[in-house]
């Protein structure tokens, strides 16, 4: 019922930025929250961003707090993840979500929070 279509992944050299951009369609007035995991070969599915859609609160995993924001347009249907000096250990494919429940802050980290999942987008970051 919700759409996701991400992009804006690619090769950069550390300390560069990338933007991803994820645009939903179909149903988003049910969207409560969207975000973006990453996942690298042979590891789990990890939380990276989310934000919720009304609101705009925010939430980062540790790891990079400081160097990603998470921004959305309501107007446009679209999140975005802003990546700023980038690191090797942020090599992953990167996947936009959206889910339609408030199951409060803690649960913004688990994957199962989330009822949509887009294709995902490579990032590379080489040196």
């Amino acid at each position: 019922q919700v759409q996701l279509v991400e992009s804006g992944g690619g090769l950069v050299q550390v300390g560069g930025s990338l933007r991803l951009s994820c645009a939903a369609s179909g149903r988003t007035f049910s969207i409560y929250a969207m975000g973006w995991f990453r996942q690298a070969p042979g590891k789990e599915r990890e939380f990276v961003a989310g934000i919720t859609w009304s609101g705009g609160r925010t939430y980062y995993a540790d790891s990079v707090k400081g160097r990603f924001t998470i921004s959305r347009d309501n107007a446009k249907n679209t999140v975005y993840l802003q990546m700023n000096s980038l690191k090797p250990e942020d090599t992953a494919v990167y996947y936009c979500t959206a889910g339609v429940t408030n199951y409060g802050s803690g649960s913004f980290i688990r994957p199962g929070s989330y009822d949509y999942w887009g294709q995902g987008t490579q990032v590379t970051v080489s040196s």
